[in-house]
């Protein structure tokens, strides 16, 4: 009997203890199931709070690429060389704003593209800037240049209408005038007459006034006798002259040496079919210039 019992308690010890080792295996798995179902959970919220801090970076990063495009927008200069720069720093920008950052590498890479791209950015300002005032003050320079040529220009008109003046008062001045004009007929012995059917010559005498201004040397004065139906007495249609940009006809001419003194002379003039009874007029030219003129009277009786 107490042999049986004996065998009976070591059989029935394994049977106890084997539930108990169960149970603390069951225990231990329970426990590092729930410790990866925390740390699971855990690094997922972690993902998430860094995908979301990695989504705001991108975006804020986006919004200030896409300001800096503006901002490149309104950058304006005359410099074509710096406009190629700058546009070609806002395609960049552009191209940069297509990349997809999808991890935290990236969006460092990211960063560090946009702090230098900001840097140059700031360059270009002070560039601009400093283009924009200098043209300012070239703009300036040159409004004082257009004044100034302005004034010159006016100066050079008012110079040009005194010059004009002084030279129109230098020409009327330098003009010998002819004085003491007279013109009488005379007969066959040289005694003076008024009657037609007696005349002979006409006499046209005056004095060349004294002009220091006056161009010294050969001079040609030119008679214009005028009927009393205001036609030119002439020998011949060829007796031409210029006066007043035009040719006028002459009755006689004579050539004189002047040397600024007065100079008495004379000019005579045949008698001819072209003399008719009424009052005669007699026109004095010299070198384009009216110097003087007398009247005369020839009669029937």
């Amino acid at each position: 009997m107490s042999d049986s019992s004996n065998n009976t308690t070591r059989n029935s010890t394994p049977e106890k203890g084997a539930p108990v080792f169960l149970i603390f295996l069951t225990v231990i798995l329970f426990l590092g199931l729930a410790f990866l179902v925390y740390s699971y959970y855990g690094q997922k919220n972690k993902m998430i709070e860094m995908e979301t801090v990695l989504t705001q970076e991108k975006d804020s990063l986006a919004g200030e690429l896409r300001k800096m495009v503006h901002g490149y927008d309104t950058l304006k200069t005359s410099n074509d060389s710096l406009n190629a720069r700058l546009q070609k720093e806002r395609t960049r920008i552009i191209q940069l704003l297509s990349i997809n950052a999808s991890n935290i590498q990236l969006v460092k890479k990211y960063k560090a593209e946009i702090t230098t791209m900001r840097e140059i950015m700031k360059s270009y300002i002070v560039q601009i800037d400093s283009l924009n005032t200098r043209n300012k003050i070239l703009v300036a320079e040159n409004q004082d240049i257009k004044e100034q040529i302005t004034t010159v220009k006016k100066t050079n008109v008012e110079l040009s209408k005194v010059k004009e003046e002084l030279t129109n008062k230098v020409e009327i001045a330098s003009v010998i005038q002819a004085k003491n004009i007279t013109m009488i007929a005379l007969n066959k012995n040289r005694k003076e007459t008024t009657r037609l059917d007696r005349i002979e010559k006409l006499k046209i005498c005056f004095t060349l006034r004294e002009n220091p201004i006056a161009k010294a040397g050969e001079k040609v004065v030119y008679l214009r006798v005028i009927r009393p139906d205001s036609l030119a007495i002439a020998s011949s249609p060829d007796n031409l002259f210029d006066y007043n940009n035009t040719k006028l006809i002459y009755t006689a001419s004579r050539q004189v040496e002047y040397l600024n003194q007065d100079i008495d002379m004379c000019i005579y003039v045949d008698k001819s079919k072209d003399f008719v009874v009424g009052n005669y007029k007699a026109e004095l030219f010299l070198e384009g210039s009216s110097i003087g003129n007398c009247t005369f009277m020839i009669t029937k009786r």
